[in-house]
């Protein structure tokens, strides 16, 4: 079968490998939509970073370069393994992309994305998504029901989201301020918006301000080189400040206008990877006693967010800016996001 394999910084290449072989307890899917990931783009610029690099094996799915690519995706069950009876040949579904060690407890309530050795199928091995086929254990896979599988394809950076908004402990009627409006900053207030908050977004492109006004996930889309954002959320708010914010973009003026536009006592969400530290002005912090708090992928978020867009309170379908096959990754993918990623927000691959 056809996959693309990242063979180090710049090197993906489309390639024949061999079909992944059943097993008991696992599913095999027959991948339909894959989107491209801002991590698998930092991944092509800089990396490897998730991935690991030759002689250092990741440690529970024991591969290293060449990999699979792909973690947000669709596709249908092709086959079952021995043990798997509750799902069905021909089913809609996606994949929580995990690679975990199996002794860890995956059950509700538990926080197995911080478990030792945590990595992403697509990422450290076990396949991926830019693949014709994929074989993963039972326990990541989720039933999508009647949703369309190319709008399915964006349910994992959707959890991302559903995650931090968990994390951040906010709620209906709270006012909400999103630093960021590429693809997790859209999804996100686009989740903040089903959940009943009011939602405001603070970006610079013109392309994605456009964007987050045209898919109406925020009344308020905020210029920081036209207004000072800080001081326009408290005129929104009656001087309060907003009472949660997300940090989407790992560009320090940003965070630092999140911690000025927060409301005393609020909490301050870090949703992006860092790939340089931060500076945080922690007297601030102290002075207002701003919560900070970190978010990385989901934890038993996948049901609730998939509800979300069954029930029609999330519509994807807006975000989906592009969809190319798999031969055209890079020149119509990647490098698209390189060169134009203001005017994207997902591309989607057809493996």
């Amino acid at each position: 079968m056809r996959a693309a394999r990242y063979h180090g910084r710049g090197d993906i290449r489309i390639e024949e490998v061999p079909a992944p072989e059943l097993r008991p307890g696992t599913v095999a899917i027959d991948v339909a939509w894959c989107g491209i990931c801002g991590t698998d783009l930092h991944e092509y610029l800089e990396g490897p970073i998730f991935i690991p690099p030759p002689g250092a094996p990741q440690p529970v799915s024991g591969e290293s370069i060449p990999i699979v690519l792909g973690h947000e995706f669709s596709g249908t069950v092709r086959a079952l393994g021995d043990g798997v009876d509750d799902l069905s040949v021909g089913e809609r579904v996606v994949v929580e992309p995990y690679i975990i060690r199996d002794d860890v407890d995956t059950s509700p309530g538990r926080p197995y994305q911080l478990s030792p050795d945590m990595n992403f199928i697509g990422l450290g091995g076990r396949g991926g998504g830019l693949s014709e086929q994929i074989v993963v254990q039972r326990r990541w896979v989720h039933p999508v029901g009647d949703v369309p599988l190319d709008q399915a394809a964006l349910i994992e950076p959707l959890a991302v989201g559903h995650h931090a908004y968990v994390r951040s402990g906010a709620g209906p009627g709270d006012v909400a301020l999103v630093g960021g409006a590429g693809p997790i900053g859209l999804l996100l207030a686009a989740l903040l918006t089903a959940e009943g908050l009011t939602v405001l977004i603070t970006e610079v492109s013109a392309a994605r301000k456009a964007k987050a006004a045209e898919t109406e996930v925020a009344p308020h889309v905020l210029d920081p080189t036209e207004v000072d954002v800080a001081e326009r959320v408290r005129e929104l708010t009656d001087g309060r400040g907003a009472d949660v914010c997300f940090e989407c973009t790992s560009v320090n003026a940003v965070l630092d206008t999140l911690i000025d536009a927060v409301r005393p006592g609020g909490v301050v969400v870090n949703v992006s990877i860092w790939g340089h530290p931060a500076q945080v002005d922690m007297q601030k912090l102290v002075l207002k006693e701003i919560d900070l708090r970190g978010t990385i992928a989901y934890a038993g978020d996948h049901p609730a967010t998939i509800e979300l867009v069954r029930s029609g309170k999330v519509d994807l379908a807006p975000f989906i800016t592009a969809r190319i096959p798999l031969e055209d990754l890079v020149a119509e993918g990647l490098d698209a996001l390189v060169h134009h990623k203001d005017s994207q927000v997902k591309i989607l691959v057809h493996p």
